[in-house]
């Protein structure tokens, strides 16, 4: 265990984590909402540091990532817990699970993960993901400043689900991120998520302004957060408020963990497709065949720039710097 960073002491022994918005306040003993935070004896610590739950290589395109290093890989690691807890989650099994419960963990130090991350073949960096990152925030942060140290590239998979003031920490060793925006409504975060919208946008605005790369996914399920009106409310957020460059996945649902409903609709997903095209300029349909919504295009003269079939990648039209070779413009891909 480590003692954990962004909290403060109150009364009688309780500490409140101020990591994320759920702010927990807690008693001795007490683990907060992510499953991997506890106060003991008036100290709040991390049980997932200098551990993952998960480490293998990935292609980039996995996280989803398609305007960032295309066709390279990423060395990924996770660990267990999540501060959302959505009843669709598609990675339950670890995300849904107390450190102190689990039992696959292997120790490894953020030293290790880096010295692998260099060795490994086609490799740009590390990628945090398959739980939620921010709940093994101090891990992150000290594998992502030695990552950078030596080079290496920093991609964080998330919900988004954080405060300002850690985000902001985190922000100068971070290369790229992708945020899940799960739906356009309060009503279904707080049902479906036990969460807010408001701070995921709040992270959201924050990473736009930074340096750092950024794609959005949503995973669409039927008639929780497909309609369209609110869909289209989502995509112009997004174009004003983000930029129309921004790339958006929209990833089909299965049923998985306590949700029940059909997967979704192909013609739904080529629906919401069509919709976001009208304002953004780079949108992709996830967890289906189709090589047509899978590619990416030139917004200026339509040429097909990279091809995608699964998770193989042809740079077909862009030059090293990420430009059209057709017509110059720049495709906003970091190459």
């Amino acid at each position: 265990m480590q003692e954990a960073l962004f909290y403060s002491k109150t009364t009688n022994g309780q500490v409140q984590c101020e990591l994320c918005p759920w702010n927990c306040i807690l008693s001795d003993g007490q683990t907060g909402n992510c499953k991997v935070r506890s106060n003991q004896n008036g100290v709040l610590l991390t049980e997932v540091y200098n551990k993952v739950a998960a480490l293998g290589s990935d292609p980039i395109e996995k996280k989803p990532l398609y305007h960032f290093y295309p066709g390279k890989n990423i060395l990924s690691v996770g660990e267990v817990g999540c501060n959302l807890h959505c009843s669709f989650c598609q990675n339950h099994r670890i995300s849904q699970c107390k450190a102190s419960e689990f039992i696959g963990f292997h120790n490894i130090s953020a030293k290790k993960i880096v010295k692998e991350a260099l060795k490994t073949w086609n490799n740009i960096g590390i990628a945090y993901t398959y739980n939620e990152p921010f709940t093994f925030y101090e891990f992150l942060l000290e594998t992502a400043q030695l990552a950078h140290s030596k080079g290496l590239k920093n991609v964080v998979v998330s919900n988004g689900y954080i405060n300002e003031k850690p985000l902001q920490k985190l922000l100068p060793v971070i290369d790229a991120f992708n945020i899940d925006l799960k739906a356009f409504s309060n009503d279904f975060y707080k049902k479906y998520t036990k969460g807010k919208l408001q701070p995921v946008l709040d992270t959201l605005q924050q990473i736009a302004k930074s340096p750092a790369h950024l794609e959005i996914t949503t995973l669409v399920i039927p008639g929780l957060n497909d309609d369209t009106s609110e869909f289209k409310s989502m995509v112009n957020w997004i174009a004003s408020e983000l930029g129309e460059s921004v790339p958006l996945h929209l990833s089909r649902y299965y049923p998985q963990y306590k949700l029940n409903a059909p997967a979704t609709p192909i013609d739904t997903l080529i629906e919401l497709y069509n919709l976001a095209k009208t304002q953004l300029q780079h949108v992709y349909l996830g967890n289906v065949s189709d090589a047509q919504r899978s590619a990416t295009y030139c917004a200026n003269c339509n040429a097909e720039l990279i091809s995608r079939n699964h998770y193989n990648t042809e740079i077909s039209a862009l030059d090293t710097e990420g430009k059209c070779k057709k017509c110059g413009t720049f495709a906003s891909v970091i190459m």
